[in-house]
């Protein structure tokens, strides 16, 4: 919705149509640090001078608030259409943004939707399949969807009444044609149980918990009586990325219903107007997440958690919960899904366990490997990490420095927050909130009063912001604003109004997400 032609605009506020903030998809209470990319892109002015009257009727890119996370395995979570009435079983689609954090789940076709034995939509490893009306009708893509940085919009459009079989059903992600492998089309004016009074499941197999999905699901909207194109739920910026559109006024059907999850206190709520809500099973209001398709958080990356084949970690909750599998004679780790060569960045870590030995930190890459701790003494100048046990700083010619007084968490439930200055290349932490350590001053700029110096900040153009690294069992939470399984007392976020943490970041260092890497990454 644009901003008012006439009145009074305001920063902040709870009008929509007058907050600059929420038309940036910003905190209505976020006071200062307006970045100019945002700012300049609703005003409409590439360059100069910015007027008051350049805002008036602007509107930015629809901004989609909330997700929900989902864990796959024995936490069992998914949500469903209990018992719902038949639609046109012949004509729907189906739309949502999808967010994978375990590649496989825990089983190998982990399900997006099901609605009865014979209709389902599924991962087959990596890639989508849909059975219509049981197996003769199933149709698999040839691509892979295998990103766990990464949103994915995906659009399934069923209509039998075509003539041709391949336009009974369309498959798109992010905007484009996701063509079909094989040729088992649905007949002609064929009807199955999609749309029928039987329950329709996301994010599990017939409600049974199993083949779940882990990740984060944003906007679903399901369509009865029309099979319609990505443009109806997506546009593309002008940097041509796919983007979600404002879906206030699209008609739904009157079976379809429209899944924000915005409202904690009701996260099933139907915002179509229809009144469909949804039944949640194990998803509570600790599960919503502001990771979004607009404002995408980091995550820990599944792809690079495995030496010689075996998983180092045990992901989950997001990817935000770090679980160490096993003892090992080598230091080994995972790192974050996103990077950046510059800007100031925070994100914060809980103990999970007590008297645990992991290391946490920033790592560098030279694109194409992360560079690792390799010994339990490391004297590698490729990583610079914080030894929670006792504080020690690793990976610098040396096992431990004089900054690790005061460092380290061995209880559980204690809380570290990192501070990462990658315009100066220094790194700062303090323990629930105290003093930074060594007298740390964050914002000391090039000195680095009380910072560790990154080795390697010189040479690398690009650096893992965290990562984290274990010999033994360990657990570890991560909080890098967007969802964590910890558990905030508080509402921090950053001078954006992004993120939710236990503690405020310094002031100049943010969350690290999308919005903040188009301005300071």
């Amino acid at each position: 919705m644009a901003l008012e032609t006439s009145g009074t605009l305001s920063i902040g506020g709870t009008t929509t149509n007058r907050s600059i903030n929420l038309e940036l998809g910003r905190s209505a209470t976020a006071t200062s640090s307006l970045g100019e990319t945002d700012l300049r892109d609703l005003a409409g002015v590439a360059s100069g001078t910015i007027s008051i009257s350049n805002f008036y009727g602007a509107s930015s890119v629809y901004a989609v608030e909330n997700s929900i996370k989902v864990q796959a395995n024995s936490s069992n979570e998914w949500f469903y259409r209990n018992s719902p009435t038949a639609g046109n079983k012949r004509t729907f689609t189906f739309s949502f943004w999808f967010k994978r954090t375990q590649l496989t789940g825990f089983e190998a076709d982990p399900y997006l939707m099901s609605q009865g034995t014979n209709a389902r939509f599924h991962f087959a490893g990596d890639t989508l399949r849909f059975m219509f009306a049981g197996s003769s009708t199933e149709l698999e893509a040839a691509g892979v969807l295998r990103d766990p940085s990464a949103w994915y919009h995906i659009v399934l459009a069923v209509d039998t009444t075509q003539a041709t079989n391949t336009n009974r059903v369309k498959m798109y992600v992010n905007g484009e044609d996701y063509p079909f492998n094989n040729n088992d089309w649905p007949s002609q004016n064929q009807e199955s149980s999609w749309m029928s009074s039987t329950n329709m499941y996301f994010n599990t197999r017939d409600g049974d918990g199993s083949y779940d999905n882990s990740g984060y699901w944003a906007e679903v909207a399901v369509i009865d009586g029309s099979a319609l194109t990505p443009t109806s739920f997506g546009e593309y910026d002008d940097s041509g990325i796919w983007k979600p559109k404002d879906l206030s006024g699209l008609s739904f059907g009157n079976q379809g219903f429209y899944l924000k999850f915005d409202n904690a206190a009701s996260l099933g709520a139907d915002s179509s107007g229809n009144g469909k809500n949804v039944t949640l099973n194990n998803i509570t209001a600790a599960d919503q997440a502001t990771d979004t398709p607009t404002n995408n958080f980091s995550t820990l990356n599944p792809l690079w958690n495995y030496y010689n084949e075996v998983s180092r970690f045990t992901l989950s909750e997001g990817g935000t919960k770090a679980v160490g599998n096993q003892a090992q004679t080598l230091w080994r780790g995972v790192p974050s899904t996103m990077v950046a060569s510059s800007g100031k960045w925070y994100f914060e870590v809980e103990n999970g366990q007590s008297n645990q030995y992991i290391l946490v930190g920033v790592g560098a890459s030279d694109g194409i490997e992360w560079r690792e701790l390799t010994t339990i003494s490391p004297s590698s100048t490729e990583a610079k990490m914080m030894y929670s046990y006792n504080g020690g700083i690793y990976g610098y010619n040396s096992s431990t420095d004089a900054w690790q007084y005061g460092g380290g968490f061995t209880v559980l439930g204690d809380i570290q927050s990192f501070a990462v200055d990658l315009d100066n290349g220094y790194m700062y932490s303090r323990k629930n909130g105290g003093s930074w350590i060594g007298s740390g001053n964050p914002s000391s700029g090039s000195s680095g009063t009380g910072g560790i110096a990154i080795p390697w900040y010189q040479t690398k153009q690009t650096v893992f912001i965290l990562t984290v690294a274990s010999s033994t069992l360990t657990t570890a939470l991560l909080n890098f604003g967007g969802y964590t399984a910890a558990t905030p007392a508080s509402a921090a976020t950053d001078a954006n109004g992004y993120g939710t943490f236990e503690y405020a970041p310094p002031s100049g260092y943010y969350a690290l997400c999308t919005k903040n890497l188009a301005d300071y990454g």
